[in-house]
């Protein structure tokens, strides 16, 4: 038996630091509107220039090939602290998917894969990341730092994430929430992926949870991924079908077409309190569709990087 072959079979992931590698790359090399158009992968490496700095630092090479002002960044300047959330309840594993790879992801898959791409970033940048886990415990912290081991330790217990083939049935995202917040002294930058479905049903309890992830100035991110096409437009065959609360057991035996209407205006409503919420609280909301690509992620990373530093 060839033993490194079945151990592929069975990875559902099938190398998470490379995939997050061809995401970044991907990315960059998509890159054609925005302020970074001609880094290539040298974007990491350098800040635009803004007017009244120092010409010192000024990339006049890179002036000479894009027309554009860049100065270039060194170490003790990338002091960005980042510190990624990542709610790991059985809601976040719909859909069901055999294999998690790019184009066919579930909710988890999604968020495992953006975090890995968002630190391939922050360790090109040399920044410091750290990491926290939740469901039904606060089940993994990692503060933040900027080594490799460091890295490779965040990446290996992501990837123990997305290859679980089950999930704690409970989510208690404020009860932890204010956990995390307690951990995170410095000022960070700090992102927050989750699909915003809980156990816990106290709606003011979770804002208010929300709100003390402001605390100590961090500046706030809530990446919402969902499966739009059912999880928010509800498109199902209109068959008789059995649909289970992954959380609770609770079930209903229901045609998708009689409730349609009823579920996308109550979904509408939930998500629009959330955006009222996140606004009021100055936190910043993503919606993201685990069908499309990384590129609301990633360009929402570059925008409220350079509105950090």
């Amino acid at each position: 038996m060839n033993v490194q072959s079945e151990l592929n079979k069975s990875s559902l992931f099938p190398n998470l630091e490379l995939l997050a590698n061809q995401v970044v790359e991907g990315f960059i090399s998509g890159i054609h509107r925005s302020p970074f158009h001609g880094f290539s992968a040298e974007f990491a490496e350098h800040k635009i220039y803004n007017n009244g700095e120092s010409t010192k630092h000024i990339d006049w090479k890179l002036f000479a090939k894009t027309d554009k002002l860049y100065t270039k960044r060194y170490e003790e300047e990338t002091n960005l602290r980042c510190h990624m959330i990542l709610d790991n309840s059985a809601s976040m594993y719909y859909p069901k998917v055999d294999r998690l790879q790019l184009g066919s992801l579930n909710k988890i898959g999604f968020s495992v894969v953006a975090i890995a791409a968002l630190m391939n970033v922050l360790k090109r940048q040399r920044d410091a990341v750290g990491l926290s886990v939740y469901a039904d415990t606060y089940s993994y912290y990692a503060p933040e730092k900027g080594s490799e081991r460091h890295f490779q330790m965040l990446l290996a217990q992501l990837n123990t994430i997305g290859n679980a083939t089950a999930a704690p049935k409970e989510t208690k995202t404020y009860t932890y929430l204010h956990q995390i917040a307690e951990n995170i002294k410095r000022r960070s930058l700090i992102f927050l992926f989750t699909d915003m479905f809980q156990t816990e049903k106290d709606d003011d309890a979770l804002f208010e949870a929300l709100r003390h992830l402001k605390y100590n100035k961090h500046d706030v991110v809530l990446f919402h991924p969902m499966d739009k096409k059912h999880e928010i437009f509800f498109d199902f065959e209109n068959t008789p079908k059995r649909f289970i609360d992954v959380e609770t057991g609770e079930h209903l035996d229901l045609y998708a077409d009689n409730i349609k209407d009823a579920y996308h205006k109550k979904i509408n409503s939930y998500i629009a309190d959330i955006k009222t919420k996140c606004a009021q609280y100055k936190i910043k909301y993503v919606d993201v569709d685990v069908q499309s690509d990384f590129s609301t992620v990633l360009n929402t990373f570059l925008v409220e990087r350079n509105k950090f530093l």
